[in-house]
């Protein structure tokens, strides 16, 4: 097995001076993060997986030392480029990425941008990276692509080869329905869509992975059994990961900061002061504007702590050249200037700032010091800063505060968590951290540190795989299921010397798809012509069995030479004679239940009942799904407390509830024809929950087929309606 990493950036970049390729490390956490995974891969002596990174080696190369490139890049650093001219990339990069997709997801709608070119680039940098992958393909690896610069890539690399594993995982928020609708209709779905091209999609939280799951229902109408989603041919799992950290790493880093000097002179610039820290890149995300007013504050309420308490600023350079970075840098600038100018006293100054990229030693000196971390952004995907602060801490003291709106803050519930919105709240909370014991710090930061230390970087990436793998063992399973040529050949074959035959073919779902109203399915020329040739077939008697009511089935196919079952066997019609009833029923039930299915539909919008002879049925297809799906739910618990001393049927199908008397089924119906004659090959065909008492009643030599990806009593599955009318055609030659 191999794993092919696709992200937008590799794990170094490359730079061309003068002729001269030089290589050197890229940051981040996402490269930090895999990096890592991929390093334990390497020094594990146990570990079979091979691996490939592909992804923008960091600049705009001359297309002259692309096979150079290539070259180096495979045999020292298992990586594979993906080259990109400037123009697309800033239009990608700088703006689909960054100027739509960043600030939308992170719920800053009014600085989104929806420009057309930049919609176009990004899905030509996704098809750049489809095709460059397809260059390195084989069919055992498994592909995991990263982010949300590639949420197009899974369904392109699906459509060329669709029976390759492939994961997924974002690393940012994914937003709130309300706020993903944002996006222009079109782009919308093909963003769900893309992702859905995926076995695997992973998410940092549950709200996140809900959020996904609520904008595929109500947007392109697919609902889930537990993250399973179920698209046609394929089921896709949407699940929860939040990713760790190299908790060692971190340690050791900070074991080393206690010997070098450069930590007891941070200590002495500080003063004989309590330390904040405070690490960030500059974004607008990340609330620092929040976090300074909020400082103000609390030294404005709490004046016993001047001269005692500093605050360590550090913004890391992010997007320079970008407007509105620039004008957030100034206001930071500007904001801590106010500050220090109101709070300062000789020999003391509130903030001391440092607008730079610190490396790992550095960092690790910062993290050891800090009394105090200040981790508040106004939305984050995850933010790694405020578990690597916790696993620099050897001594088990400090206090973390850390924002609500992180994934982080799903796992550390022990540090001090508050809405960084609020400047009360923060203030508050840095008056708590500063005089927490320090045997509270102890007690909180162990359970946290046990925490990350159990489920780290190479944790997540494991649990990730492996949930993947397993993915791909139930997908063979379920393939399994699907008939294959062999068997098809066998069917065919046993249907062919027959010398007579019994066919069922459910309507809705199995002969046509399923549409919006029931009248709008009604059959077309290619299904009544199959039918027809079908039906005319010697020795063959054809059934069509379905819920809808014998008037539309008299209407429909009246005219051909075929049996009919209505209303899921109530009503029953053998070829040349009148429509009959297997059993006397009574529908004075319907004057009970209508009133309770008439006030959920007034107050469903879309919903509507069909009512039939001896059944009603409440359809909520053309309703918002999401509401629909709960009023069902209501629906369905109401009607079975109302029918608990009535024999009532309560049936849950699809998209729509239906109540009908108790003992009829499509399974005694079939029954009855069985009966009449006797049968060498008896087939049936649905797609239905009312189906499986038909599969059921039929003797152990029946071929039972299910249509669709679901857990049946059929012996086999067929993936769509479409190969239901291709074995027909394969039957009548």
């Amino acid at each position: 097995m191999r794993l092919l990493i696709v992200s937008n950036r590799l794990s170094f970049t490359i730079k061309e001076i003068e002729g001269t390729i030089l290589y050197r490390e890229s940051s981040g956490g996402l490269v930090k993060g895999l990096s890592a995974y991929l390093d334990s891969l390497r020094g594990s002596p146990f570990t079979k997986i091979e691996y490939i990174w592909l992804g923008w080696p960091g600049s705009t190369i001359n297309d002259k030392y692309y096979a150079e490139i290539k070259k180096k890049s495979l045999s020292e650093h298992k990586a594979y480029p993906v080259f990109l001219s400037e123009n697309d990339m800033e239009n990608f990069y700088q703006g689909f990425c960054n100027g739509t997709i960043w600030p939308l997801f992170h719920c800053f709608p009014s600085l989104a941008e929806y420009k057309e070119e930049y919609w176009n680039s990004y899905k030509k940098v996704n098809e750049t990276f489809c095709n460059s992958i397809l260059q390195i393909i084989r069919d055992d690896d498994i592909i995991w692509i990263h982010d949300y610069h590639l949420m197009l890539l899974p369904k392109m690399i699906r459509e060329k080869i669709p029976g390759i594993s492939i994961g997924f995982f974002l690393h940012i928020p994914f937003p709130p329905y309300e706020i993903f609708r944002l996006l222009p209709k079109n782009w919308r779905r093909e963003i769900l869509e893309g992702l859905l091209g995926a076995d695997l999609i992973g998410f940092h939280t549950n709200d996140y992975t809900q959020d996904y799951l609520r904008c595929v229902l109500r947007i392109l109408g697919y609902d889930h059994y537990i993250g399973h989603i179920n698209v046609g041919d394929r089921i896709v799992k949407a699940d929860t990961f939040p990713m760790g950290i190299h908790f060692q790493k971190y340690y050791e880093a900070a074991r080393q900061a206690e010997l070098n000097p450069e930590t007891l002179k941070t200590k002495k610039t500080l003063g004989n002061t309590k330390i904040i820290i405070s690490v960030d890149r500059l974004d607008y995300t990340k609330g620092i504007i929040n976090r300074l007013n909020g400082f103000s504050l609390f030294l404005e309420k709490n004046p016993a702590w001047h001269k005692k308490v500093s605050l360590l600023l550090i913004v890391v350079p992010s997007r320079i050249g970008v407007k509105c970075y620039q004008e957030m840098k100034k206001s930071i600038d500007e904001l801590i200037g106010k500050i220090n100018g109101r709070f300062s006293a000789i020999g003391w100054t509130p903030i001391q700032y440092q607008y730079k990229n610190l490396p790992l030693d550095q960092l690790a000196i910062i993290y050891s010091i800090g009394d105090v971390a200040l981790i508040t952004p106004l939305r984050d995907g995850m933010n790694l800063v405020a578990k690597e602060y916790l696993a620099a801490r050897i001594d088990k003291t400090g206090v973390l505060i850390l924002s609500e709106m992180t994934g982080a803050a799903k796992e550390l519930g022990e540090a001090i968590i508050i809405n960084p919105n609020h400047e009360e709240d923060l203030a508050d909370a840095l008056k708590d951290a500063l005089e927490m014991s320090t045997e509270e710090q102890i007690r909180r930061n162990e359970i946290m540190q046990t925490r990350l230390k159990t489920y780290d970087v190479n944790h997540w990436a494991d649990d990730f795989i492996q949930t993947l793998i397993l993915e791909r063992e139930q997908k063979k399973k379920l393939e399994a299921r699907m008939i294959s040529d062999l068997e098809m050949e066998e069917l065919l074959n046993a249907y062919k010397t027959a010398e007579k035959r019994l066919i069922f073919l459910d309507y809705d779902g199995t002969l046509v798809p399923f549409a919006s109203k029931p009248g709008y399915a009604k059959p077309d020329e290619e299904i009544l012509n199959l039918l027809k040739t079908f039906s005319e077939k010697a020795n063959t008697k054809l059934v069509i069995v379905s819920g809808r009511e014998k008037g539309t089935l008299q209407d429909w196919f009246g005219h051909l030479n075929v049996d009919m079952i209505g209303e899921h066997g109530a009503w029953i019609r053998e070829r040349g004679d009148d429509w009959k009833m297997l059993k006397h029923l009574s529908a004075d039930w319907k004057k009970k239940i209508f009133p309770m299915l008439k006030l959920h539909t007034d107050r469903l919008p879309g919903s509507f009942i069909e009512e039939k002879d001896y059944s009603i049925a409440w359809h909520y297809r053309n309703a918002e799904l999401e509401a629909a799906r709960l009023k069902a739910h209501e629906l369905t618990d109401e009607l079975i407390l109302l029918t608990a001393n009535i024999d009532l049927q309560i049936i849950q199908g699809n998209k729509v509830v239906e109540v009908r008397n108790s003992g009829i089924n499509k399974g005694n119906a079939g029954s009855y024809f069985i009966s009449k004659d006797k049968y060498d090959f008896i087939m049936a065909i649905g797609d239905d929950v009312t189906d499986e008492d038909l599969f059921k009643a039929l003797p152990e030599s029946a071929w039972t087929l299910k249509v669709g990806l679901t857990s049946s009593a059929a012996k086999f599955n067929l993936k769509t309606y479409k190969e239901v009318r291709k074995l027909i055609l394969d039957l009548i030659k």
